[in-house]
């Protein structure tokens, strides 16, 4: 059946002093096009599915709490994304969103380079057989065998983060006869307008060299006399799940006098500048991301302007979506539990996962939608808060939304938007499991990352 919008998301339950609420305006068997990935419908039971799959049958082989990622769906983004930027750009996939061998290669089927930022997601990238040379490393503190793993393997670039990391990369590259291709990531002095936590461009923050000051003025100084950089841009990252595209335009002009600053002091002009990712997603139906093709025109035009403006040639422009391709490709399904209704507030709904499985509503405070996917209901719409296992009262998957009234132990409801961040921060509080991470496509079903066992566990603890 074809999908139209309607507010299943948590800022739609209007609360009133007195305990009472607006109910939502439309059905909620309705499921919202923004916040699914594209193959997700009901069947004629009002049952989800995904890729043709039933999520009772998926249910029934995987178990819950699950990640389904639409394998389609993330396909489709890597070439939506390359497409916008095109030949004359690079688009790298953040690994930090989510990151797995069967993403890895999928990256490379699809043409899009990769980011990482520790040793652990280098080696997957690695094993999985990305081209050393199409990986970028990140990070605020690389170790020196992390750095040394990057150098020797051939990584394309490293984007160096502060003056110690400066001469810690050019005396290892140095040391191998090699000349290490780097970028230099500033922080710009732009307030993004996003959670504190995840702001990345302000100067009181564990990343970057500030352009307050002259310090990143002087660190291009430093890293162009160094003979084991190649010095090939300057790197900028002003946030995450963000909408307004003002920050951008900010930051790219910054960035922009510094390159025409390096060009008056060096005589270089460098070939490349990274603006980073963190473009928002939709997790909610009040959410209103761009499309790549938006994205694309808005943050090539900035650059290109500025650059005719301070009359420099315009350089070749990275950017760094992980979030954005991969956070509304999968949605996480859980089996309700206890069904506790506190009068005058609302119902309390748990769930068989919980922050173990996604910490970004009590970490973030992230709105989430919720929908219930194992069967349609007529009910009237009730507000829930859906919350997890675990021992902890900030065990919130989503604050607040409406699920239908006649909501039953045992039913299955899914929370969709959960592809970033989710898995990759999932933990063993409480010694809980962490989840599998199921592709499905074209009918088909295969686990890529699977549940964890009590084996797994019990394996580490060497008592």
């Amino acid at each position: 059946m074809s999908r139209s919008a309607h507010p299943a998301g948590p800022r739609h339950a209007d609360v009133l002093p007195e305990g009472h609420y607006t109910a939502p305006a439309t059905d909620l068997n309705v499921l919202d096009e923004k916040v699914w990935s594209r193959t997700v419908t009901r069947d004629a039971n009002g049952a989800l599915t995904v890729g043709g799959i039933e999520v009772a049958r998926l249910a029934e082989e995987f178990g819950t709490p699950a990640y389904f990622l639409d394998e389609s769906d993330f396909r489709a983004r890597c070439r939506a994304w390359a497409d916008a930027f095109g030949p004359g750009a690079d688009v790298f996939y953040a690994g930090k969103a989510f990151l797995s061998r069967a993403v890895v290669r999928w990256l490379q089927e699809e043409g899009l380079n990769l980011d990482v930022c520790s040793g652990g997601e280098l080696t997957t990238a690695l094993d999985a057989g990305m081209p050393a040379e199409r990986i970028a490393f990140h990070g605020n503190n690389k170790t020196v065998a992390e750095i040394e793993r990057a150098v020797e393997a051939g990584v394309g670039r490293i984007v160096l983060d502060s003056f110690q990391e400066i001469a810690r990369v050019a005396h290892i590259a140095q040391g191998r006869g090699l000349r290490q291709r780097v970028q230099i990531r500033v922080t710009v002095g732009v307030e993004a307008h996003t959670h504190e936590f995840i702001a990345t461009a302000h100067e009181d923050q564990k990343f970057g060299i500030a352009l307050a000051g002259g310090q990143a003025a002087e660190a291009v100084r430093r890293a162009l006399t160094l003979d084991g950089l190649e010095l090939i841009g300057i790197h900028s990252h002003i946030g995450s799940q963000i909408f307004d595209m003002a920050g951008f335009e900010v930051s790219a002009r910054r960035v922009v006098q510094l390159l025409a600053e390096v060009r008056d002091e060096h005589g270089v002009e460098l070939p490349e500048i990274d603006l980073g990712g963190g473009l928002g997603i939709a997790y909610t139906s009040e959410d209103d991301p761009r499309e790549p093709h938006e994205i694309a025109k808005a943050l090539s035009d900035i650059v290109t302007r500025e650059c005719e403006s301070a009359n420099l040639s315009t350089p070749r422009i990275s950017v760094e979506p992980g979030r954005a391709i991969v956070g509304p490709t999968a949605f996480t399904l859980y089996e309700v539990g206890t069904i506790k209704p506190l009068e005058g507030l609302r119902t309390y709904v748990s769930v068989d996962g919980g922050m173990s499985d996604n910490i970004r509503t009590a970490l973030y405070d992230a709105e989430y939608s919720v929908a219930l996917v194992s069967r349609s209901s007529d009910a009237e719409p009730m507000l829930v808060r859906v919350v997890g296992k675990h021992c902890e009262s900030g065990d919130i998957v989503v604050k607040d939304a409406f699920l239908p009234a006649d909501l039953a132990p045992g039913d299955l409801i899914a929370v969709p938007a959960t592809g970033a961040y989710c898995r990759s921060m999932a933990s063993n509080y409480n010694h809980a499991l962490r989840p599998p991470v199921v592709a499905v496509r074209d009918g088909e079903a295969r686990v890529i990352v699977r549940r964890e066992t009590e084996e797994d566990l019990l394996r580490l603890d060497v008592g």
